[in-house]
């Protein structure tokens, strides 16, 4: 990991700082420290100390948590202009997941006194900061609820579905969810299983709705996925 002490990024796309001056943003990156990670790279383990709230500037990190029985799930992917690890390190908490990059990625990180003074230096941080949690807390409701009351394979589409509007790139052939996706991942994402992963993408393959490759994924037919994904 390679950590310098300012990096001059463009932070536009960052929602926690909607409502400041570009000058503003200079400032606040300054007060941060820039980070370098290479691919797979840890940058905190679940249960650690929060010290940190990290903003994502180029590439991406992985958010997984390991329940009762050890498995590993995967709850989010935080992209460019994202934020994570506030709530924990304001409430003096451990980190509820483990962080870990799944390229090179860059990232600009604040402790918590810092992030204190700039939230009281600039109100718009803590109202942005709070349309954040809120969003959070509704996209976990919804996969909550995708688990309770949806079959397997409507969950493995939604799934598909939420990672291309966070991560989709327009090609030839459809729409690129530019994330490394593994089968195994698609499955720890949605809560099942590897082997109905691979029957289920078999199947839409074959239908002509995605195309795959290793640890990448193509939505082929986007409407299709929709009314599968909406179906009764």
């Amino acid at each position: 990991m390679d950590t310098i002490p300012y990096k001059s990024v463009s932070l536009h796309k960052a929602v926690l700082f909607k409502g400041l001056t570009s000058q503003q943003y200079e400032d606040l990156l300054k007060r941060g420290l820039s980070k370098t990670l290479q691919s797979k790279t840890i940058l905190f383990h679940q249960g650690d100390s929060a010290i940190s709230c990290v903003i994502v500037n180029r590439g991406r990190l992985k958010l997984t948590k390991l329940n009762e029985q050890g498995k590993e799930v995967i709850l989010r992917y935080i992209g460019i202009g994202e934020l994570t690890a506030a709530i924990a390190v304001l409430k003096d908490r451990d980190y509820p997941v483990t962080a870990e990059s799944i390229e090179e990625t860059d990232v600009t990180v604040w402790d918590k006194p810092t992030m204190m003074q700039m939230m009281r230096e600039y109100p718009d941080i803590a109202i942005n900061l709070l349309g954040i949690i809120l969003e959070r807390i509704e996209d976990v409701q919804n996969r909550y609820l995708e688990v309770c009351t949806e079959r397997v394979d409507q969950r493995i589409a939604r799934s598909l579905l939420r990672l291309m509007r966070r991560a989709g790139l327009k090609v030839p052939d459809g729409i690129h969810i530019n994330i490394p996706l593994s089968r195994q991942n698609i499955a720890d994402y949605s809560g099942t299983t590897l082997y109905t992963v691979s029957r289920t993408l078999s199947a839409w393959e074959k239908k002509g709705w995605i195309s795959s490759g290793r640890e990448r994924i193509v939505v082929t037919d986007p409407h299709a996925l929709v009314r599968f994904s909406e179906t009764v």
